[in-house]
């Protein structure tokens, strides 16, 4: 016995001395925003990634059908959720707007980051900061932001799965660096598989809602679409659009992958607002442990068959002669460039 405490002392004190030596992840200056960061690259066809060759972590189907798009809450209950999505299509290199993350940060702001596979393993660096920070909770964007309610069979299976996947190949390169929290401390633990997924364009369909909870997770959309994808929305705009509609249990949509437009400048004005009504900021996983969850049948942004003309998609050819897609954008005004209706 006292030979077997002995080993255990030895081994805790081995482990406390590693973590002592060990140099951080990351210092805070490399968690800040960095210049150009934030800007999508279009039409980069050597951008195209492989789907990740990684083993699946188990997982169990779950029984329930539908979309949550907010929660119930007992009275008096103020929580809201903020989500920001960060995708990225087949052929593009999309961004990560350090400005909100760094906003997020600085003011001690719960949120819940809803990431593409594809971005995952192009953005690593950046999906480890989030996936280790106790604010923030990550979530299944799908693969390739493909719309799943004109996906079918192999393709709808492959398009959920290849991004849990990915987040799994980028957990299991966290663990094997030997390296503590920017504060000298342990690394915050990170869930080993995602729980929550978004679908792309708030679209579904009955066998995509089915595949997903095959696949064992609960498809998150929201009650609030911030518009922040839309150029032209101001921050001003932003701001009284999530303020006007906040309700207990709402959930926020923004974007953080360079479409965003003014959500960084709408941010402060958002936060302030809604702590001035009395709301605390929530993940969406603390928000469902806080209620009951809304459920639809379907899918859609602010009225039911709004998202339905989202594409049949176009095939584009690419260098090594397979078939990539390309979705609508829709031109911002009083801007050459186009801005993208990415979720």
């Amino acid at each position: 016995m006292l030979m077997r405490v002995t080993l255990v002392l030895l081994g805790m004190l081995t482990t406390t001395a590693a973590a002592d030596t060990a140099p951080a992840c990351w210092r805070p200056d490399d968690l800040a925003q960095k210049t150009g960061e934030e800007h999508v690259q279009k039409g980069v066809r050597q951008a195209r990634i492989a789907p990740p060759r990684h083993a699946l972590a188990e997982f169990s189907p779950i029984a329930q059908r539908g979309v949550v798009r907010r929660v119930s809450l007992p009275a008096g209950k103020k929580l809201i959720a903020l989500t920001f999505d960060l995708c990225e299509q087949p052929f593009e290199i999309a961004g990560y707007q350090g400005g909100v993350v760094d906003f997020l940060r600085k003011n001690e702001i719960k949120a819940t980051f809803f990431m593409g596979g594809k971005w995952m393993l192009s953005h690593r660096e950046r999906t480890q900061q989030l996936m280790i920070d106790p604010l923030f909770e990550v979530a299944n964007h799908t693969w390739e932001h493909r719309n799943l309610r004109v996906l079918s069979g192999q393709a709808l299976t492959d398009e959920i799965k290849n991004a849990q996947v990915a987040y799994q190949q980028v957990h299991a390169e966290l663990q094997t660096r030997q390296c503590t929290a920017p504060d000298g401390g342990a690394l915050a633990p990170a869930p080993k598989r995602l729980g929550l997924l978004r679908f792309p364009y708030g679209a579904c369909s009955p066998a995509a809602l089915n595949e997903v909870a095959q696949q064992g997770l609960l498809p998150i959309q929201w009650d609030i679409s911030s518009g922040d994808p839309t150029f032209a929305q101001s921050a001003q705009a932003l701001q009284r659009q999530v303020l006007s509609h906040a309700q207990p249990g709402s959930i926020v949509l923004f974007h953080a992958n360079g479409r965003g437009w003014h959500t960084e400048g709408a941010l402060p004005g958002i936060v302030a607002g809604l702590k001035a009504q009395g709301y605390e900021l929530a993940t969406v996983s603390e928000l469902l442990a806080a209620g009951e969850p809304v459920m639809t049948e379907t899918c859609y942004d602010s009225r039911p068959g709004d998202t339905d003309h989202w594409p049949l998609r176009h095939t584009l050819p690419l260098a090594d002669g397979s078939f990539g897609f390309s979705w609508p954008w829709r031109a911002a005004a009083g801007r050459a460039a186009t801005a993208s209706r990415t979720r």
